[in-house]
């Protein structure tokens, strides 16, 4: 069953709550959202999240007066009457725009309230009973920072209280895990407003992870024969002209820098570096597929509202490769890919399901190629995902500008989504770089491109492993795998030999030196999430042997350091 009519008729409950309170407020939209519903609007005087109760119980009580949504057709004249007469600007605005659509418009009404709206509804509003309202937030109108700021006010729904509750105590338990709380307290990352926004300045811990992940990418293309490569942070305006990024990404993209009379660009993305570097050789068919690598930083122009922690961000770094290859070659190709996303997958224990994106025919202005080429480019990943018998749903309009997408969407420890990686196919921007190989009949033809990122942006990546894992990373994966805790100055220089050993052994270790009580410094441990702590005293130095307890409070007894060793690296995927 849909929860779309509900969260959307919960919407409008919400709205009619707040003109009830707030009568001089102007209403812009309400639609429902994947997990609940939002309204935006223009309060004559800021609200904040304390207001939210009195609304919620406005709400409640308009829903248990058991009114009918009713649907009326009007004109656009009528419409905009509506609209004026009700001093709603905003709505006003949007009947201007339909009237492109049509000439009839629709509204739904229940008790007093009115809003233009195409719906569907629930029946009635005694059937809108588990609500929550959840955060206010600002929205641009439209979407447009040259637009005025709104309040937005969000909410969920569900048809029954235990799936409200189950909800909300999965929202409690999201806000434990929050990257953006647990990453400064984790040493991973932090913000500043002073390097700029979207500017993470990544931590001794956070690179100590990203250093595992990128090893980690590294081995495991060196086994698929990837080149790596290194290219600008900025190049020549150009060159974003010639790959279409400058007509067609631009939105997404800073602006230009002005050196010596030659206008330059901060990267987007790190394609057309890469095409650059294969044009560079005389190439042969012998000699594909060519995979060339990057870890490449590139920049994008996020508004201020959309950046989030590590998640949305103006400065990244892609697990990036571009592969090119003869079309006869992307079944193979591909093969290799999902398989190289499963090695990811199944490591970093996510879940995962595959969309596939697609390029929007009725709005052909925003791509480069013909429709022919789409269809073609489309058809191949498709067959690709039936032939690996891989479920998948499609997205309209959310292809790359120069190719259709299959987009995985991992699912984390509290069934939340994330985009994560990327594999696309691409037949347009060989040719407008005009790169060539030879092929078996001696002619100069022009390959495919497949541009994949396996583990996305690596910033975005340890957001989202810092949330599926609650900040306790396995053990491979964990910044510092033990600490040790010596138990009085006594023990310090066997502590130190005990170190110094599991280090060249490969066991990330520190020594707790806090001047602090013992159980402090066990909590402290704990707090950071450290996967093990070792006690040292008097009789463990004796016996040349660690007390190892694990961040559960496990006891696992007195151990040789090389068997701790041991134990730490033989279930590492790197």
């Amino acid at each position: 069953m849909s929860l779309s009519p509900l969260r959307h008729s919960t919407a409008h409950l919400l709205a009619s709550a707040v003109l009830n309170l707030y009568p001089k407020t102007k209403i812009a939209i309400g639609p429902a959202i994947e997990n609940g519903f939002y309204y935006d609007f223009e309060f004559e005087k800021p609200i904040s999240e304390e207001d939210l109760p009195s609304i919620e119980t406005e709400m409640g009580k308009i829903a248990r007066e058991n009114l009918d949504f009713e649907q009326a057709f009007i004109s656009a004249t009528d419409a905009k009457k509506w609209a004026h007469v009700n001093k709603q600007p905003y709505k006003e605005e949007l009947v201007e725009d339909l009237k492109k659509k049509g000439t009839k418009f629709s509204f739904y009404s229940h008790g007093k309230f009115t809003d233009l709206c195409e719906g569907p509804h629930v029946k009635n509003t005694s059937e809108i009973k588990h609500f929550r309202l959840l955060s206010v937030a600002g929205a641009y109108w439209r979407g447009d920072e040259k637009n005025p700021m709104l309040s937005r006010i969000y909410g969920t729904v569900f048809p029954t209280k235990s799936e409200l509750d189950n909800y909300l105590s999965g929202l409690e338990e999201a806000k434990k895990r929050d990257h953006k709380k647990l990453g400064p307290r984790l040493g991973l990352f932090m913000l500043s407003g002073e390097a700029g926004q979207g500017l993470p300045l990544i931590l001794p811990n956070g690179k100590t992870i990203l250093n595992i992940l990128q090893n980690w990418a590294r081995k495991l293309h060196r086994e698929q024969g990837y080149l790596e490569v290194q290219t600008p942070h900025i190049g020549k305006k150009n060159l974003w002209i010639k790959s279409g990024h400058w007509d067609l990404y631009r939105e997404s993209m800073f602006p230009a820098i002005k050196v010596e009379n030659q206008e330059y660009l901060l990267k987007p993305m790190n394609c057309p570096f890469h095409y650059i570097i294969f044009a560079n050789e005389k190439r042969s068919f012998r000699d594909l597929p060519i995979r060339i690598a990057e870890f490449g930083t590139v920049y994008r122009y996020e508004k201020s509202g959309e950046l989030s922690g590590l998640l949305r961000i103006r400065g990244l770094t892609q697990d990036d490769a571009h592969i090119f290859l003869k079309e006869d070659q992307l079944r193979d190709e591909f093969s290799k890919l999902f398989k190289l996303l499963a090695t990811y997958f199944k490591a970093l224990n996510l879940e995962v399901e595959m969309a596939l994106s697609l390029w929007d025919p009725s709005n052909k202005k925003k791509y480069l190629g013909d429709t022919k080429t789409w269809e073609k480019a489309q058809k191949i990943l498709e067959e690709e995902l039936k032939r690996q018998n891989i479920a998948y749903t499609k997205a309209e309009g959310e292809a790359a500008f120069y190719g259709p997408k299959i987009d995985p969407h991992v699912k984390d420890s509290l069934g939340r989504k994330w985009q994560l990686a990327t594999l696309q196919v691409d037949f347009v921007q060989a040719e407008r770089f005009n790169l060539t190989y030879t092929d078996t009949d001696g002619k100069e033809k022009t390959p495919v491109v497949i541009h994949r990122a396996p583990l996305g942006a690596f910033e975005r990546t340890l957001g989202i492993l810092t949330e599926h894992f609650g900040g306790a990373f396995p053990v491979w994966l964990a910044p510092i795998q033990l600490t040790i805790i010596p138990i009085s100055d006594k023990n310090l220089e066997f502590t130190r030999k005990i170190a110094k050993e599991l280090l060249e052994a490969g066991v990330r270790t520190e020594i707790n030196l806090d001047s602090e009580t013992m159980q402090a410094k066990i909590r402290k441990s704990a707090l950071l999430k450290i996967p093990y702590q070792a006690i040292i005293g008097n009789r463990e130095e004796e016996a040349g042997t660690v007390a190892i307890r694990s961040r559960e409070g496990k006891d696992l007894g007195q151990m040789l350091p090389e068997k701790f060793a041991e134990l730490i690296t033989a279930n590492t995927p790197v």
